[in-house]
């Protein structure tokens, strides 16, 4: 390793990580031993990590070291490490998605996305936590405890990627995955300082991806610097045999990031309320989006009527999704079997050991909402709203080219401060779900700190289909406010 070139890895981007690696100046093997370390000493007081594999991480980087040693070339993300929501597969790791339902169950393959990244070069150093089955906003839900917030131990860091979340702020990682139902990778980012991005609804292969709501889970990255969530779209987005609803990659992956928005229009949706929030937030949200307008973009106020609707629709879809996605965790083919005299009972207790209690409360949701008799008052009119919500949506990007709202309602909140009021959590994510009901690109971007030097976040949306621009649109607005996203004092 060359003098001076392995200090201060923690605070690398994972295109500088690779550039290092490529250039000889730091080995691979350096580099994720360092990750480990950090996973295994810094993740721990964090709860981040479900599951950390030290010598299969240092066996694939010295793979990397091998193949440049040789000459060839490992990938544009060579000897970069990355942690992985325990939700989305990867081979022979665990694949919990934090439920003791599935405390043994192994990933028999990869998923996709995680295949597109390994084959750049890319390496899983562990599993990390998160709410169980990926449903909750604070990551306090996991069978196997909470996540803490690297900003302050005693705060949540968002949910249901919390884990991953934590890892990037934390410098445990540069970049990790994590998947969005209703604001999972856009809302703990926020919480964390990060930047996290959910692409448009089938840019990437959900194949792989444990089930929650199918017409709404994304995979998306995390990460402190926006040009590492644009190489891993790019690298990870595409067709796939085993997803229909993938798309074709966009070439606007490829084209060179725009360096002014002006001529761009920004919508600020009167229905976002951003004037009644906390006086921190409030005054974050309106610097964020006068750094839009210092890279040339002009404010426009629009209207989004069906927004006020979109958690009620949301939660009474994802949950009827969810009820019919769980179903198969029975206790049959795979996960706990707790044994029984009849199957009914073996069902039962299966499932009544191995759920926690949101598990269970939205299974009874969905299986309500889905019902005979309830099926048309609530789930057909919930679809009825999310489609006049995709209409809506596509008026307003006829008349600009962003949406920008604050990414949640407040900074991160107390640990247990919200866990006996379902509810209210439910409301962390006002501002995430619309674009989860329609399918749209959005990303969180770090915006400032309230009071108690808690992140706050501005998320910005495009139209389906407008993944580049949004990111684009964040490039810029980082470039404006900073550097890349910084970690925590003392962590």
């Amino acid at each position: 390793m060359a003098e001076g070139a392995g200090a201060e890895l923690e605070s690398q981007t994972a295109l500088g990580l690779a550039r290092l690696v490529r250039s000889g100046q730091v080995s691979a093997e350096e580099i994720c031993g360092r990750a480990v370390e950090r996973a295994e000493s810094v993740g721990a007081p964090l709860g981040a990590f479900l599951s950390i594999d030290r010598e299969r991480a240092l066996a694939d980087a010295r793979k990397i070291d091998a193949e440049l040693a040789a000459g060839r070339d490992p990938g544009p993300l060579a000897g970069v490490p990355v942690a992985v929501k325990d939700s989305i597969a990867v081979e022979g790791w665990s694949l919990s998605c934090g439920s003791k339902i599935l405390e043994s169950f192994r990933a028999p393959e990869d998923s996709t996305v995680w295949a597109r990244l390994r084959a750049a070069g890319a390496i899983c150093v562990g599993r990390t936590n998160m709410d169980e089955f990926a449903m909750g906003s604070s990551n306090e839900n996991s069978a196997f405890g909470p996540v803490r917030n690297p900003w302050n131990l005693e705060m949540v860091p968002g949910g249901s990627s919390g884990g991953s979340a934590a890892a990037v702020s934390a410098g445990i990682v540069p970049i990790a995955l994590g998947s969005d139902t209703g604001g999972s990778v856009r809302q703990p980012a926020a919480f964390c300082g990060v930047y996290g991005f959910k692409p448009t609804y089938g840019l990437l292969s959900r194949y792989g991806l444990v089930a929650f709501g199918s017409s709404l889970d994304q995979i998306g990255p995390i990460a402190r610097s926006v040009d590492d969530l644009r190489i891993f779209v790019s690298l990870a987005a595409g067709p796939d045999a085993h997803d229909s609803t993938a798309l074709p990659r966009s070439t606007a992956l490829d084209a060179r990031p725009i360096d002014s928005l002006a001529g761009k229009k920004i919508g600020i949706m009167k229905e976002a309320s951003v004037d009644r929030l906390e006086a921190s937030v409030s005054r974050a949200f309106q610097e964020g989006v006068d750094r839009l307008v210092q890279a040339g973009a002009e404010v426009v106020s629009i209207s989004v009527p069906t927004a006020p609707y979109s958690i009620a629709v949301y939660y009474i879809i994802a949950n009827a999704e969810a009820s019919s996605n769980l179903a198969r965790f029975d206790g049959i083919r795979y996960g706990l079997r707790v044994d029984a005299d009849t199957l009914a009972e073996l069902y039962e207790r299966s499932r009544e050991a191995g759920f926690g209690p949101e598990v269970k409360r939205r299974i009874l949701t969905g299986t309500f909402v889905l019902s005979a008799g309830y099926a048309e008052e609530y789930y057909e009119r919930a679809q009825n709203v999310r489609r006049r919500l995709a209409r809506d949506f596509e008026e307003a990007f006829r008349q600009v080219d962003f949406v920008v709202t604050p990414t949640t309602p407040t900074a991160a909140f107390g640990i247990g401060e919200k866990t006996d009021d379902p509810l209210t959590m439910y409301l962390s994510d006002v501002y995430t779900v619309p674009a989860s009901l329609v399918g749209l690109p959005a990303i969180a971007v770090p915006s400032g700190f309230d009071e108690r030097g808690l992140p706050l976040s501005l998320q910005i949306l495009g139209p389906a289909g407008g993944d580049a621009a949004v990111l684009d649109a964040a490039r810029l607005y980082e470039k404006i406010s900073g550097a890349i996203a910084a970690i925590p004092p003392g962590i």
